[in-house]
């Protein structure tokens, strides 16, 4: 069973990637003698719907992320109202991924020991980007810190001209600030007061350019490891690296109240699959400023989330005014201009 799974996985891939994948395919052996292999030509070959999923795959993958983000990010919500803090949430939040990540290693790919370098230095500017969020949230407005963070679009954008060959198109910066712009209409809170607006607006534009640093170094390189390698040790490392944020833990873990479990579990199960989902989108296909453009729409599908199912989870937001209700419309009609942009 795993062996058929591995072949199975390593053909999608090379389907994925346009190529003849001929390794050998398990078959059944009823009489207990060792497997046969069989060449894929015997079998006929890969769909040729899979192949044309190669173009959808790419614009699909960031928007199903954007959905499990919004759920994830409900359940880490209501998790928090019992109290567990931003550190042990992170510190469980990124072991919960490193797990979901070592799925990929049966992808296959080559171990670089002398560029370990890469994948430890991504692991830091995630790392980094994760605490500037976290302090951003601390020391200032939700409303200031998210609309800043729409700037990881135009950064991303910015940086892949800088740090790659290939450049973005007129259209995909068009979709960056539209998306960016969306973002903050999504965010505004209708006329209340702020506070720490410089150091919010400086801790999170840091955290903006971290996570684009991420992001655009997943896409340069990945190629070279391959999927299955360079993502699991990037998470490996985040894993270890997480361990500084225990002495920040206000209380010990096994002090979190058990009813906060299942929600602090679930949160974090989700906001690692979609991370998941999102980085090896990057890391397979590129086209990390047109995958960020559809990420965005997350922002939306939390306006939707909270106004339709957010009692669920004991989330008061759903009673916002009329009036954000009004800028955060006008914010999806933005974030649906910048997504037909980009699908164009």
């Amino acid at each position: 069973m795993q062996w058929r799974l591995t072949a199975w996985l390593k053909g999608v891939v090379a389907s994925l990637n346009g190529e003849d994948y001929r390794q050998p395919i398990i078959a059944d052996c009823r009489d207990g003698s060792a497997p046969d292999t069989v060449g894929a030509d015997e079998h006929g070959t890969w769909p040729e719907a899979l192949r044309a999923m190669k173009s959808l795959l790419p614009l699909l993958l960031p928007l199903l992320a954007a959905l499990v983000y919004v759920a994830g990010a409900l359940l880490a919500k209501r998790a928090s109202e019992f109290g567990v803090g931003i550190w042990r949430t992170a510190f469980i939040a990124n072991l919960i991924s490193a797990a979901l990540f070592a799925l990929l290693l049966p992808l296959g790919g080559t171990f670089h020991a002398d560029l370990l370098w890469q994948p430890a230095l991504v692991a830091v500017f995630y790392l980094l980007g994760q605490l500037l969020n976290f302090l951003a949230l601390q020391h200032g407005d939700v409303s200031v810190a998210t609309p800043v963070m729409g700037l990881k679009i135009i950064l991303v954008a910015l940086f892949t001209t800088l740090l790659l060959t290939s450049g973005v198109s007129l259209k995909l910066w068009i979709a960056a600030g539209l998306s960016s712009l969306a973002i903050a209409l999504l965010n505004r809170a209708g006329g209340a007061s702020h506070h720490h607006v410089g150091t919010t607006v400086l801790y999170a534009g840091s955290s903006a350019a971290m996570f684009a640093f991420f992001d655009v170094l997943v896409q340069k390189w990945s190629p070279a490891w391959g999927l299955g390698r360079f993502l699991p040790v990037m998470l490996g490392f985040t894993a270890l690296f997480s361990f500084v944020f225990v002495p920040f833990f206000h209380a010990p873990l096994r002090n979190v109240p058990s009813a906060a479990w299942p929600w602090l579990l679930g949160g974090c199960a989700l906001i690692g699959l979609q991370s998941l989902i999102f980085v090896s989108t990057i890391a397979q296909f590129g086209g990390a400023t047109r995958a960020n453009v559809i990420y965005s729409s997350r922002g939306l599908w939390s306006v939707v989330a909270v106004w339709a199912v957010g009692h669920w989870f004991s989330n008061r937001e759903q009673h916002l005014g009329a009036g954000v209700l009004r800028w955060r419309l006008a914010g999806a009609l933005l974030m649906m201009m910048a997504i037909a942009l980009v699908l164009a």
